[in-house]
C-alpha cells in the first residue's frame, strides 16, 4: 500500500483531531502539523509524534495531501498555495467566503489534476449513508441544528457555520433546482445572526424547513423527511435513524382505520463521521478517484447559504429603516 504523507494546518479544536486520525490511520503518515500558535502546534505534534511548524508554507515540499482547518476567511490563501503546489487539498466547509474564491480552487484543483475535497462531515454520519436507501420522494424535510454559543466561531454567522451543513445534505437529498428561498434571523450574542430559519422550495415541489441556533442550551442535531407513506427521522449525534410507516391492515371493518402507523428502528454501525470522512479523503487520493464531497458540492452549499444569509440582511436593513422612519 502506498503510503500518503499528509499534514494539518490550524490545530485547534477541530484540527487536533484531524491530526488524531491521521497518526492512526493506516497507509498515513503525518508529517506535521501548522499553526500560528506556536504552543496549539508543539503540544500538538509532540502528542502525535511529528513535527511542528509555524508556518503553513513549510509543509509544501513534505506532504501529498493537507487538511486546512483555519478560519474561514484564510481558507481560500492557504488552500489555494497547496493546490499551486500540487499538493491534495481537504478545506474544512464552508470551501470558502466567496463564491468567487470558491470558483478559483475548483479550477485550480481540475487543471492540476488533483483531489479538492471539502469537509461536510455529515456525508460521512452512518445514519446519513444508510438513509440514502430508504429515500424515495421527499415532499417535506424538516432539520434542528441548535446548540450553546461557542466564542471560537468569530469570523462566519450562524448559516454559514451550522445551517450549511443541513443545506448540503438536503441539496443532495432533493436533487432538483431552488424555486425560492424565505429566510428569517437575528444576531443575539454576536454582530452576525445566531439564529435562523430558512424555508426552501424545490422546482420538483419538495419544502425544507431549516431552523438553527447558536444560543441555545441544549444540543440538537436532527433530520426528518417525510415522503409518501414514510417518515424517516436521523439523528445525527446518535447516528440513529426511526422509519415510520404506513401498513394497511388486512381485514379492516368499515369505519375503522385502513392503515397503521409501524415505527422501525435500524441498528446502525456508528463511527466516528471525521474518521469515515479522512479514510476517504486519503483512498481518493491514492486512486485518484474523485471525492464523494467534491469542491462543487461545497460550491453549491456555499451559494445557497450566501442567498440565506443576504435575505436575513436584506430584511434586518428593512426593519431598521422602517423603524427610523418619521410617523405620518
Amino acid at each position: 500500500m502506498q503510503v500518503i504523507r499528509v499534514g494539518v494546518v490550524g490545530v485547534g479544536h477541530l484540527g487536533q483531531h484531524h491530526a488524531r486520525n491521521y497518526s492512526e490511520m493506516e497507509g498515513c503518515q503525518l508529517v506535521g502539523v501548522a499553526d500560528i500558535d506556536h504552543k496549539a502546534a508543539t503540544r500538538v505534534a509532540s502528542a502525535h509524534r511529528c513535527q511542528a511548524f509555524f508556518d503553513f508554507r513549510q509543509l509544501i515540499g513534505q506532504v501529498d495531501a493537507v487538511s486546512v482547518v483555519v478560519p474561514t476567511v484564510q481558507h481560500y490563501d492557504v488552500a489555494r498555495a497547496f493546490l499551486e503546489a500540487g499538493i491534495h487539498v481537504l478545506v474544512e466547509k464552508p470551501i470558502t467566503s466567496t463564491i468567487v474564491e470558491a470558483r478559483a480552487l475548483i479550477d485550480i484543483a481540475r487543471r492540476r489534476n488533483l483531489i479538492l475535497q471539502v469537509g461536510h462531515i455529515e456525508r460521512f454520519n452512518a445514519a446519513i449513508i444508510k438513509l440514502q436507501e430508504v429515500l424515495t420522494r421527499p415532499g417535506f424535510i424538516e432539520s434542528h441544528r441548535l446548540g450553546p454559543y461557542d466564542p471560537r466561531v468569530r469570523d462566519v454567522g450562524v448559516v454559514l457555520d451550522l445551517m450549511i451543513h443541513d443545506i448540503d445534505i438536503i441539496l443532495q437529498i432533493v436533487r432538483s433546482p431552488i424555486v425560492s428561498i424565505d429566510a428569517v434571523g437575528v444576531p443575539i450574542l454576536s454582530p452576525r445572526e445566531d439564529i435562523a430559519n430558512a424555508r426552501i422550495k424545490f422546482q420538483n415541489g419538495c419544502t425544507a424547513n431549516l431552523t438553527v441556533s447558536r444560543v441555545t442550551p441544549n444540543r440538537m442535531r436532527k433530520i426528518r423527511i417525510f415522503q409518501p407513506n414514510t417518515y424517516v427521522s436521523v439523528d445525527y449525534m446518535k447516528q440513529a435513524m426511526e422509519i415510520y410507516q404506513t401498513v394497511e391492515i388486512k381485514d379492516a371493518r368499515e369505519g375503522e382505520p385502513q392503515a397503521q402507523i409501524v415505527r422501525k428502528r435500524l441498528r446502525l454501525k456508528k463511527e466516528e463521521p471525521l474518521r469515515r470522512e479522512l479514510v476517504h479523503f486519503v483512498s481518493c487520493v491514492r486512486e485518484g478517484s474523485q471525492p464523494a464531497v467534491t469542491g462543487e458540492h461545497g460550491q453549491n452549499a456555499l451559494e445557497v447559504a450566501i442567498r440565506v444569509v443576504e435575505q436575513i440582511q436584506q430584511r434586518q436593513a428593512l426593519e431598521s429603516l422602517s423603524e427610523h422612519e418619521p410617523a405620518s
